[in-house]
């Protein structure tokens, strides 16, 4: 019987010989490539943490005790051994598990972060709650995969070091991701001394004893702490954290059980807050993973298990985008591209290739990087700042305040638009045109196609005197959609019979749009369709339109509050343009994850959806004179 299916929760753990311990380990890293190999997902990360998370389970009494992911992809293996391993195989499948931690799915999960860098702050306030109510409770912050290049890590760290009674162990999992420290065994040695109550109360008796001899005490204390500190920090990577007054362990070897099991005893055993420093490789037990350059598997599609080979994927718009930008840089020598930490994801590799010296990876720090690209603007070159949609929500003030207040030329490029689907709630891009429309002087374009991705950007980073930003989705671009006419600086994609109705469609929503006017016309209505390409500012041949049309439809991949259609209709309003509104957009709610089109199915942005609740507010209304509109029970 595999060792796996007798685990039903963490306590099943402490039971298993150090054989039965080996083969789970190996069990679980098997249910892992298989999973992922079909279902997709974030593999690397979680091959990596196979011994660790044994050992943290075997240590702490979760849920009693909290374990805290930062970032929540590392949480694979938490959930095989919490009771999840038989309904593993519906991971990232609709109503399957997530691919973060989830509340709904258990006891064992409390912070479904999967935005990085968070998990210390979580976890700071956590154990502060249970000292001032009295519990003795643990909390455990696994921080790594590059979360610790955050900022906000290091405002929490700042705090917790001067929480000296704070029970929370801060498991900082080095894969490579944040930096590599040196090894030794010497270092090992001490940690036992360091995490020891016993040395603590030692040094303040040496400090207060020596302190007390008049004239030499104090000066004898001082060199005796830094020969003490500086024989440490020679021995290992600890001096930073012990500089804010947390104590450190390690570096431990991550994939060995026993030692982190010792080690994270060690810290429990301490009564204050501790860094333990976990040594591990990305992808570590999987071959094809641990020689995959780029990544190591990090978040491969599809693949055969065996060989370790992706299976053929056809374009995305990422890299579409990624042949455009160098072909810009080729000919724009003052073009710039940042990326934090998602150099391969957002397409930036093969500018990085080609321009090496014009390629900047801050790491896991959008507010800087927004910040730092307001300053190479300042400086004479034109940045252009390629990032996932949804953590552009993260820089929201610095592309206010930084970047727009002082005019700066920069270009945001947010992939991962709209409905994303497979990765949950926080990684949906549906805020971000809510957000950017109350930032002044700020342009925002959505291409509905490729050729117009291209040409969009090619005009965003012309605009030196106030941010750009260019949007499109995940996966593979539409068919090319022609316009068949102009009105101001908007695509006119279809005019068909009277001014019944005028479709607006934001980006990649113009193939449902089409669509949607396809069905309309064959129940006798006429329809218009644009494209305003430009979708902030208003264009004002969009007020023209909608002055001349019976009705307006709004449809955007974006949430309805505040989003491109309730800008629309606030403007048409101070227009004086009286002609009724209909918005199609994203419901303001967490969305769960599924398939893209499930999704989009679920919350009625498809083409049946749309022509069907137009046809019915307009079967409200009287026809207009001599004409009769077709039965509207539903569009063909």
């Amino acid at each position: 019987m595999p060792v796996l299916d007798t685990i039903t929760g963490p306590r099943d753990l402490r039971t298993l010989s150090e054989d039965e311990l080996t083969q789970l380990a190996a069990e679980i890293r098997d249910l892992l490539i298989r999973t992922v190999a079909t279902n997709t997902g974030h593999l690397g990360p979680n091959l990596g943490v196979v011994e660790l998370t044994l050992a943290m389970h075997r240590v702490f009494d979760s849920p009693r005790d909290k374990i805290v992911f930062d970032t929540g992809h590392q949480s694979y293996v938490h959930k095989l051994v919490t009771g999840r391993a038989e309904s593993f195989g519906t991971l990232r499948r609709e109503g399957g598990l997530s691919g973060y931690p989830s509340q709904a799915e258990s006891e064992h999960d409390l912070v479904e972060n999967s935005h990085a860098s968070t998990a210390l702050s979580y976890a700071d306030g956590l154990a502060k709650a249970y000292a001032v109510r009295g519990e003795d409770r643990h909390v455990v912050a696994v921080i790594g995969d590059g979360a610790l290049t955050g900022g906000m890590a290091w405002e929490a760290l700042n705090n917790i070091a001067i929480q000296h009674d704070s029970k929370l162990v801060i498991v900082v999992n080095d894969n490579g991701r944040s930096y590599t420290p040196t090894i030794g065994g010497l270092a090992t040695a001490l940690t036992a001394l360091r995490t020891n109550p016993r040395y603590e109360h030692l040094l303040d008796v040496v400090k207060r004893r020596l302190n007390a001899v008049p004239g030499v005490g104090a000066a004898a204390y001082d060199a005796l702490h830094a020969m003490k500190k500086g024989l440490k920090d020679a021995l290992a990577p600890q001096g930073l954290f012990e500089d804010l007054g947390l104590k450190y362990v390690g570096p431990v070897d991550g994939h060995d059980r026993a030692a982190m099991e010792q080690a994270l005893g060690q810290a429990k055993r301490f009564g204050g807050p501790v860094i333990v420093h976990a040594i591990t490789r990305k992808g570590f037990g999987y071959d094809p993973a641990e020689r995959h350059e780029a990544d190591q598997f990090h978040a491969p599609g599809p693949f055969d298990v065996q060989t370790g080979a992706e299976k053929p994927k056809g374009l995305i718009w990422t890299d579409h985008f990624a042949e455009h930008v160098v072909a810009i840089g080729e000919r724009r020598p003052d073009v710039v591209a940042i990326t934090a930490a998602m150099m391969h994801p957002v397409g930036l590799d093969k500018f990085q290739a080609r321009f090496p010296e014009r390629t900047f990876d801050v790491g896991i720090a959008e507010q800087h990087a927004a910040t730092s690209a307001a300053g190479l603007a300042m400086g004479g070159l034109h940045p252009v700042f390629a990032v996932y949609a949804t953590f552009l929500n993260r820089a929201f003030d610095q592309v206010l305040m930084d970047v727009a207040l002082h005019k700066c030329g920069v270009t945001f490029v947010l992939d991962r638009s709209g409905v994303t689907g497979d990765d949950g709630a926080s990684h949906n891009g549906m805020w971000d045109m809510s957000l950017l429309q109350v930032v002044p002087g700020l342009r925002l374009a959505a291409p509905r196609d490729v050729p117009r991705m291209r040409e969009l950007l090619d005009e965003a980073v012309e605009v030196a005197d106030a941010p750009t930003v260019v949007r499109f989705p995940k996966g593979p671009p539409p068919a090319d959609i022609e316009a068949v006419g102009k009105a101001g600086g908007c695509d006119v994609l279809v005019r068909d019979g009277a001014r019944d109705v005028l479709v607006v469609a934001v980006g990649s929503m113009a193939e449902i749009a089409v669509d949607v006017a396809q069905r309309l016309v064959a129940q006798g209505v006429g329809v218009t369709v644009v494209d305003p390409r430009w979708v902030k500012p208003v264009d004002p041949a969009l007020v023209d339109l909608a002055r001349t049309h019976r009705r307006v439809v709004t449809i955007e991949d974006n949430g309805v509050v505040g989003g491109v259609g309730a800008v629309l209709l606030q403007t048409l309003a101070e227009a004086g343009v009286r002609t009724p509104v209909k918005l199609h957009g994203i419901p303001q709610e967490f969305l769960d994850h599924a398939k893209r089109a499930a999704i989009l199915e679920r919350i009625g942005l498809t083409p049946s959806a749309i022509a069907l609740d137009i046809l019915h507010d307009i079967s409200a209304e009287p026809a207009p004179e001599g004409r009769a509109l077709h039965d509207v029970d539903g569009p063909r």
